[in-house]
């Protein structure tokens, strides 16, 4: 019998909020959970297991979670990959790395790091499943930042980074739109996840002050679910009581 549910890949699957999105979707969807860590993959996939009410599936995830230990940047072990692929309707690209720089201290290995996770390769790993998504009519989500739309002083490489994201996705959007590929950028505020904390001084650290990584992952399901006449194109997900206009 064929199976017709629908498949989801997520970048960044290890992440606070890549791990939420991968539990959240593995209700409606079989997923492909993309990271570097074997073992905190497997624990994803484990959580989203217990989350589901599903059973272990021989070691590679959970009942709909398969798990895909992956460098971004090596662009031939990702075309390799994406090409065992015969189906592909929601492409999620949560992965990311920040680190503070100003201007004045960054070096140019700072920035071709920066760009080569947060665009360079969004984008590459998107050209290698266009014609998946374009078979299923489907959905592209691009997590972004409040940082892809106003500047952020002291993390000026990773601000532009999510400039150039919110580009590519705008851009890809008209691109696609013959195609029926609906191109989301979902641009969440202050997150509390390990990145926001490693950027925060514990003392200041208040996790009630922040966005809950499950709360981006119920708006990433407003955008999947979604009637298939319209496309809900850009979501800024701020936190109740904002800590600052980013």
């Amino acid at each position: 019998m064929t199976d017709h549910t629908p498949v989801a890949l997520v970048t960044g699957a290890t992440g606070g909020m890549g791990s939420e999105i991968v539990r959240e979707l593995a209700r409606t969807h079989r997923v492909i959970a993309v990271g570097r860590d074997a073992e905190r993959l497997a624990a994803v996939a484990a959580q989203a297991t217990a989350a589901t009410g599903g059973e272990s599936a021989g070691g590679a995830g959970s009942a709909g979670v398969e798990t895909w230990e992956l460098e971004l940047t090596d662009a031939a072990a990702l075309a390799a990959r994406v090409a065992q692929l015969d189906r592909l309707d929601l492409l999620v690209q949560a992965a990311a790395i920040a680190q503070p720089f100003s201007v004045e201290s960054a070096r140019p290995a700072d920035w071709e790091r920066h760009f080569a996770v947060n665009v360079t390769a969004p984008a590459e790993l998107t050209r290698l499943a266009l014609p998946l998504l374009r078979a299923a009519a489907g959905t592209i989500v691009f997590i972004g930042s409040g940082a892809g739309t106003r500047p952020v002083p002291g993390n000026v490489v990773y601000s532009a980074s999510k400039h150039a994201l919110r580009g590519l996705a705008d851009a890809l959007r008209i691109e696609e739109e013959p195609h029926r590929i609906r191109v989301v950028t979902l641009a969440p505020g202050q997150t509390d996840t390990a990145m926001l904390r490693s950027s925060v001084p514990a003392a200041d650290y208040d996790a009630a002050r922040y966005i809950r990584p499950e709360s981006v992952a119920g708006a990433l399901r407003f955008v999947v679910d979604a009637p298939a006449d319209v496309q809900i194109t850009d979501i800024a997900v701020r936190p109740r009581q904002e800590i600052a206009r980013l």
